[in-house]
């Protein structure tokens, strides 16, 4: 049904109406103002749950065929909420296919906040867990401390008392988070941080802020 290099596109869902809204009417909205560039090439979108659905929190669990998108206005999507103070930003209105389940589901091994992902067709059909949906030039590290145990996160927020950055990979630890970038990031790297480290420099770090988190 859908090719490798497919655009998968990963929405966050934190209401279940828009859930109902999904399955029922067939349609997902995306503020403009926060939409991925790939947003309009997307032929998946698939949804994570977040703590409102309970016991399907922090998980995917179903995807659809995006069959067309098109511009309008909050006030247009809900009319019974003229009020809203968003209800004229503008948003894509994307028109799904019926509901796919996605089996086994893709679970986030730790809760975290995270935003759009955009992925592909043959990352999201293989994937395990969340952070294997991420493509960046760290995917190389990332498999390897993966496959030694550590179950790092992608692209993860780290927030300190004077500073919050993103970093590629990141391992909680017991003692604190060791963060890691790979690649030239075209900005200063916070003291701490690893640039493009080899494993055993990771294992090092790790080991210091008392082992990783299971």
């Amino acid at each position: 049904m859908f090719h490798a290099a497919d655009c998968v596109l990963v929405g966050v869902m934190t209401d279940p109406r828009d859930f109902r809204l999904a399955r029922d009417e067939g349609w997902y909205r995306i503020p403009v103002r926060h939409a991925p560039a790939c947003t309009l090439d997307a032929a998946v979108l698939a949804f994570y749950f977040t703590a409102a659905f309970g016991e399907e929190r922090w998980a995917i669990h179903w995807y659809a065929e995006v069959r067309g998108h098109e511009l309008v206005l909050r006030r247009h999507l809900f009319p019974d909420e003229p009020g809203h103070p968003r209800a004229n930003e503008r948003y894509y209105k994307m028109q799904l296919g019926p509901l796919l389940r996605r089996e086994p589901s893709i679970p986030s091994l730790r809760w975290r906040r995270i935003a759009f992902i955009a992925t592909t067709w043959d990352r999201f059909a293989a994937a395990e867990e969340i952070n294997d949906l991420y493509v960046s030039g760290a995917d190389g590290l990332y498999v390897t401390l993966k496959e030694s145990g550590f179950f790092p996160e992608r692209e993860y927020l780290i927030r300190e008392a004077e500073a919050s950055y993103t970093v590629d990979l990141a391992i909680p630890c017991r003692g604190g988070v060791v963060g890691i970038v790979v690649g030239d990031h075209g900005s200063p790297v916070p003291a701490g941080v690893l640039r493009d480290p080899d494993p055993e420099a990771v294992r090092v770090a790790v080991s210091r802020l008392g082992g990783p988190i299971p």
